[in-house]
């Protein structure tokens, strides 16, 4: 099949080389003097280095000679540059289009299928791929379990045999809100993890802690419209448990740099890659406030972000919380 892949960073890449065997692989990148080393030394040193891009996959900054004659089009560009590609897309392609970014657009609060509604066609084809998976990992062909959710069952099929490949299996769904409250909160509820460790409170704090944000993330994303059998799989505490507990997760190193007296700019200018938790967590508090959905985790961290509370607060204030029926919803 020819695939496009928009967007040359970590997970564009990782696809990119990942289906390298089985599909001819078209790779977009915005800057130009980025195409042109990645093409010459087939390394992306910031992004993915030690990781080789097969020859066989083009790289190319001209969108409309990647997308030219594709039959499938992955966008691996950040949420806040989703619409900007989306339209470009809508003007020369009709393409199934899949999208790997999380959280909400800065602004209008919208989810990424949300974006695909108002700039694709209906007719076009569209889905959300989320999971369990980091891009280094994949692209170094080690197993990952990742969920592809269409409201088009047709499309997901096809979508998810193409990319499953046989280290990265794609399960398909049809529950797209819930697959995107996923992956999208599960980002603020790791900032809290790598805090709650950045204090040494102890692996059952964590693991309160996670469940306990499960069900934050639960409760939202049933309000909205998505499954519960979602968040138990890996769309949901899948995604959550590994964003929450591994070293490679950006927003659990958030936590962890607050927890030691960082500022957030620094950490941020540290990391030097999009945390999406940061810019996720205050659109996930305003949405919950407007469904009366109770979210105290969401509240902690918002607090934490924006410099209201110390980590020593958020933690505090989360623990003297009254005694409460355990409920997941």
């Amino acid at each position: 099949m020819r695939l496009a892949i928009l967007g040359a960073g970590a997970w564009g890449t990782a696809l990119g080389v990942a289906l390298a065997a089985d599909h001819e692989i078209s790779l977009w990148a915005r800057d130009a003097d980025l195409c042109r080393k990645l093409a010459a030394g087939r390394i992306n040193d910031r992004y993915l280095p030690n990781v080789a891009i097969p020859a066989s996959v083009r790289i190319t900054p001209n969108m409309a000679l990647a997308i030219e004659e594709c039959e499938l089009i992955v966008v691996a560009v950040p949420t806040s540059a989703l619409r900007e590609t989306l339209r470009q897309v809508a003007a020369s392609s009709r393409a199934g289009v899949v999208w790997l970014c999380k959280g909400f657009e800065s602004g209008s609060a919208r989810f990424p299928h949300q974006i695909a509604e108002e700039e694709l066609p209906p007719t076009q084809p569209r889905a959300a791929l989320s999971g369990p998976s980091f891009a280094n990992e994949v692209a170094r062909g080690l197993p990952a379990a990742v969920t592809l959710a269409s409201r088009d069952a047709n499309f997901a099929a096809l979508a998810s045999r193409e990319l499953h490949t046989g280290r990265l299996r794609v399960y398909s769904s049809d529950d797209l809100i819930g697959v995107e409250t996923g992956g999208a909160v599960k980002n603020v509820i790791a900032i809290a993890a790598g805090a709650c460790d950045g204090l040494n409170l102890g692996a059952s704090a964590r693991a309160a802690l996670i469940t306990r944000g499960l069900a934050e993330i639960t409760r939202l994303g049933v309000r909205l419209g998505g499954r519960v059998e979602t968040f138990m799989g890996l769309a949901g505490v899948g995604d959550l448990m590994l964003t929450s507990t591994s070293d490679l997760s950006r927003n659990r190193r958030v936590g962890l740099l607050l927890a030691s007296g960082r500022p957030l700019p620094d950490i941020l200018k540290e990391l030097g890659h999009v945390a999406e938790g940061v810019y996720t967590a205050r659109e996930v508090l305003r949405l919950s406030k407007q469904l009366g959905v109770d979210m105290p985790i969401t509240a902690a961290v918002v607090a934490l972000l924006g410099g209201t509370n110390s980590v020593h607060e958020l933690v505090s204030g989360l623990l003297q919380r009254g005694p409460k029926q355990e409920s997941g919803r």
